[in-house]
């Protein structure tokens, strides 16, 4: 073969390699916009995944049942999380006049809100009272209970005034129970009552639109832990 003539050979390879690449992306980036403009994309699964941990940890019960309907605070609260993410909520942050989303969206704060909300507590009102009450504790000086309650560092702010504040050393596997609220900077879930292998809680939470499940093996590896807090009737 001539040396031009395989010259040739190997460009045309070349370009026939970048031409798929070039296809496959274009191929991608369709399919990524179809699943945006359905909404799809993102969270595929609420399975929830297996408990991996060969020893038993006593999970803890409030004594408190604040609706009323037979089942502790805490156990209602983990519940009604898992309730929530069920429901498959696409991410979205968006003000709503209600407060509460009400079209299948929502952030990491709805994951909490909706989980107290399902044990009786109506984060929103309480809120709103507990800024009125003390607003330089929370720093604002125009209250809007429709969004106050959706942010991190005011719902912490609560937690720190009327919750029980606990360890954030995720290394202490025995304090991190089901139904436990766990704030990092920016972001915040609820502590599922299943563990990965080294005993270490699940997190429930909603951190984005490309996040694959709902409940996941991130408790110790999302970021520092800031707030870990226990809240019930007690």
């Amino acid at each position: 073969m001539r040396l031009r003539d395989r010259g040739e050979k190997q460009a045309r390879k070349r370009w026939f390699a970048v031409a798929t690449v070039l296809a496959m992306v274009v191929v991608a980036a369709a399919c990524g916009l179809a699943l945006i403009a359905t909404g799809n994309v993102g969270i595929t699964s609420a399975v929830r995944p297996a408990d991996r941990y060969g020893a038993v940890v006593p999970a803890y019960q409030s004594p408190g049942d604040r609706d009323g309907d037979g089942v502790d605070d805490q156990s209602d609260i983990l519940e009604s999380a898992l309730a929530y993410v069920q429901t498959r909520p696409r991410y979205r942050s968006v003000y709503y006049a209600g407060g509460y989303p009400d079209d299948g969206r929502g952030v990491c704060t709805d994951v909490v809100t909706f989980a107290l909300r399902g044990a009786g507590f109506d984060l929103r009102a309480l809120m709103d009272e507990d800024i009125a009450a003390r607003p330089e504790a929370y720093g604002i000086e125009a209250r809007d209970a429709n969004i106050d309650f959706r942010r991190v560092a005011n719902i912490q702010v609560y937690l720190e005034r009327h919750a029980e504040s606990l360890t954030c050393d995720t290394s202490d596997i025995a304090a991190w129970q089901g139904g436990d609220i766990v704030v990092y900077d920016g972001h915040i879930g609820i502590v599922s009552d299943r563990r990965n292998a080294q005993g270490a809680p699940y997190l429930i939470h909603h951190a984005g639109p490309f996040q694959l499940a709902f409940e996941e093996d991130v408790l110790e590896s999302y970021g520092r832990v800031i707030g870990h807090y226990r809240i019930g009737e007690k």
